[in-house]
């Protein structure tokens, strides 16, 4: 039985996690730590399969105690705990095993858990270890009020699978609740999950127009604007489907023409 240690520096959310792995008759709780360095003397008694590790935490960042683990010669697989989805969007791009957004939904935690258990049947411990070792590199090198490097590709998620998307390959990006919809110039729809407008301020400058508060496009697939009512307009694409475009946005889609 794969076994989880929880390390938060809040009590409450480490027995919220306590609460939801007890419905998971899968996975074994051997611990809870309310910092790094408890967590190290946890760890050397009873060495986890997983750790559920909160990004901030005081004395010792997540970030910088996730850069040990990766070190580790038998590192386990790490899930971030974040109320900020600023990193956890750089924990998928650059392949962390998964990130839970607080607070914790138990269906994202059971999808989670899942991906670390077929993970660990697969003995792909040392390859996610590279991955978060990548990640903690960058965000390191970067500190935490530098500028965010603009994309250049993604890694998106779906069951069982990981695909790498390039910037270039995207038409538009349409808010979808908790993720965003990528439209690939193949036709293609991927479900990403992040927020459109933490994926705006990352994208290549120039390269794709807002129109709507859930909708971004490249501004040379837009073929024209068609006027709905009053003061209700919409994009047609070259593809020939159609987005909404907000009267905040229709002066710069018109600029276009």
């Amino acid at each position: 039985m794969p076994t989880v240690l929880i390390v938060d520096d809040e009590a409450l959310a480490r027995s919220n996690l306590q609460l939801a792995l007890a419905d998971m008759p899968d996975w074994r709780v051997t611990g809870m730590a309310a910092s790094a360095a408890e967590a190290r003397v946890l760890m050397v008694q009873r060495p986890p399969d997983l750790v559920l590790l909160d990004i901030q935490m005081p004395r010792q960042h997540g970030l910088s105690f996730a850069a040990e683990l990766a070190a580790l010669p038998q590192p386990p697989l790490v899930i971030f705990v974040t109320a900020h989805d600023e990193h956890a969007l750089a924990a998928f791009e650059v392949h962390a095993l998964d990130y839970l957004l607080k607070p914790v939904d138990d269906e994202r935690l059971a999808q989670a858990l899942g991906h670390a258990e077929s993970l660990l049947k697969q003995r792909q411990q040392a390859l996610q270890a590279e991955s978060l070792g990548a990640f903690v590199r960058e965000r390191t090198a970067q500190g935490e009020q530098a500028t965010t490097p603009v994309l250049q590709q993604l890694v998106v998620r779906s069951v069982g699978a990981l695909e790498r998307v390039p910037v270039k390959d995207l038409t538009r990006l349409c808010s979808a609740g908790n993720y965003v919809e990528l439209t690939l110039r193949d036709g293609r729809r991927l479900l990403h999950r992040a927020t459109l407008s933490a994926m705006e301020t990352r994208l290549p400058p120039g390269e794709f127009l807002r129109v709507h508060r859930t909708v971004l496009v490249r501004p040379d697939m837009i073929a024209g604007v068609v006027v709905e009512g009053d003061g209700v307009y919409s994009a047609r694409l070259q593809d020939g489907s159609q987005v909404p475009v907000s009267e905040r946005h229709i002066a710069a889609v018109r600029a276009l023409f």
